[in-house]
């Protein structure tokens, strides 16, 4: 795992030289740590490998610790934020690589006030 896909406000890099399923089955199964018992909403942009990811995170974290998914589906980043305040949720995940271009993907991950959870942060509990 290319730890320079870990930046300062998400997670992002090539699809799917250095961010894959694979890849996010395992940040997946960090994030069970940090949203256990919690009730986080899922969401994704419309690049075309976007649904593979976002489907590899319902998985992942369904049922895992008492985590309660909601599932958005295709949305915005401010409405992936909004929900995540909105259904006062515990945080949430988009699954998108924002401005970059078509080959590259990545998650930005929330916290309970849609306050961002840097790369670093994730990259740690990976260890």
């Amino acid at each position: 795992m290319n730890p320079k896909i870990f930046r300062a406000y998400d997670i992002r890099g090539r699809y799917p030289e250095e961010l894959n399923e694979k890849i996010v089955e395992e940040i997946a199964l960090a994030l069970i740590k940090l949203f256990a018992k919690k009730k986080i909403v899922l969401g994704r942009d419309v690049r075309l490998s976007s649904p593979k990811l976002y489907q590899t995170l319902v998985k992942r974290l369904s049922g895992k610790n008492n985590i309660e998914i909601i599932k958005g589906g295709i949305m915005t980043t401010p409405m992936l934020y909004f929900l995540t305040v909105f259904l006062k949720a515990g945080g949430g995940i988009m699954v998108t690589a924002s401005h970059n271009p078509k080959n590259y993907n990545g998650l930005k991950i929330v916290g309970s006030v849609a306050t961002p959870i840097s790369g670093a942060e994730i990259f740690k509990l990976l260890k």
